[in-house]
């Protein structure tokens, strides 16, 4: 039995001041106002220090962690996200990777996982194969390009049949239909997401009822709204914020590059709090700093001067995310604990509760994570 003490126990809107938290094993035993909480003889004290202590952070889109690529070095990507408090990831693998690639990563992924090198592992997010060629970083490297062929991408589906929790698509590929309802009958729980896309807003909303409810780092990657010249149209980003049903992921870094502030005080009004997914999306790539944008020490570009990803870890987007729209402690871990966990289906997870897993991070007022428990270790 561990007991966590002196605790302020962020809940989804609310907290417990003088808290008192008890791990059993892998899960949450009780919890509350320490005079509410007998703590057993024996139990192993871990003190609060007063500081906040919430849900593990749950990063369901990032390609890499310390500048390394996830599916390369998963142990030691694994190892960083666990100390900056992500006890749930879901590694993107990208349309840079060839079919030979995807599967060879998604096996050492696997592997990794099995030899409890990846304990934070939560499923994968499959940003492509079939995305839009204008759009995103490297799209020199981009093999999926030419044509959506059953042939090339069934094998990589069936492979990742038991952990897919995402599958991105940009639906304005012609025969992305074929490929949305191969994905759905192998693997039925999945949930898709509009990504790199120039779709019309009636073009996303024909794959809601197929599951489609994410919007891939909302406002970034996404099709003109031109339409005459004195008259603007619309695109994805406004079929995102007119669907009750999408969530809409944001990449919130220091300066406001990915999504400005403005842009995302709007979204957050626009979608409401339980619509808002924090994510880090962090990718490898060394192209230089573009005049103007030395600050942006959290971002990546690539060498034609295109946002690359970041830098970032999730602790540090939430943190940016309050910076830039005055959100509370309770309200950066619902964008980056529960609303992620809830939009892919991660049971007992991303929430304070009896019963749910024991993973934690305690955190102080700047967000800085002191400590990470996963499964009660």
């Amino acid at each position: 039995m561990k007991a966590i003490i002196n605790a302020t126990i962020v809940m989804r809107d609310y907290l417990i001041p003088d808290g008192v938290i008890l791990i059993e094993n892998d899960k949450i035993k009780s919890y509350g106002k320490a005079k509410n909480v007998a703590i057993p003889d024996g139990a192993e004290i871990i003190d609060a220090e007063n500081n906040y202590v919430g849900p593990g952070l749950v990063d369901i889109h990032t390609h890499a962690s310390d500048n390394m690529w996830i599916f390369e070095e998963p142990e030691k990507t694994s190892k960083y996200m666990l100390k900056h408090g992500v006890t749930s990831v879901l590694p993107a693998l990208y349309n840079n990777l060839n079919k030979d690639a995807y599967l060879k990563a998604v096996d050492d992924i696997l592997k990794a996982r099995d030899d409890g090198k990846f304990k934070n592992f939560a499923g994968f997010y499959m940003e492509g194969p079939y995305l839009s060629p204008n759009f995103g970083c490297e799209r020199d490297k981009n093999v999926w390009k030419d044509g959506v062929v059953r042939e090339e991408y069934i094998d990589i589906v069936h492979r990742v049949k038991d952990t897919a929790k995402v599958w991105c698509f940009a639906p304005e590929r012609e025969g992305i239909m074929n490929f949305v309802q191969d994905v759905k009958e192998v693997i039925p729980n999945i949930v898709f997401a509009v990504a790199h896309s120039e779709a019309t807003p009636e073009q996303v909303e024909r794959f809601i009822p197929y599951g489609l409810r994410i919007a891939t780092h909302h406002t970034n990657a996404t099709g003109t709204i031109e339409h005459y010249s004195e008259c603007r149209g619309v695109c994805v980003d406004e079929a995102v914020n007119s669907n009750r049903e999408i969530y809409a992921e944001l990449i919130s870094d220091r300066m406001g590059i990915h999504v400005v502030p403005y842009m995302q005080r709007l979204v957050r009004k626009i979608k409401g709090d339980d619509r808002i997914i924090l994510i880090s999306d962090q990718f490898v790539c060394d192209g230089p700093i573009p005049e103007g944008f030395e600050e942006a020490t959290d971002i990546h570009f690539d060498n034609a001067g295109e946002i690359a990803g970041s830098g970032l870890t999730l602790d540090i987007a939430c943190r940016n995310f309050m910076i830039h729209t005055g959100c509370s402690v309770c309200d950066a871990f619902r964008f980056a604990s529960y609303n992620p966990a809830r939009a892919v289906n991660l049971d007992k997870k991303g929430y304070i509760e009896e019963g749910n897993y024991a993973d934690l991070i305690i955190v102080d007022d700047k967000f800085n994570v002191l400590k990470t428990i996963i499964k009660g270790e």
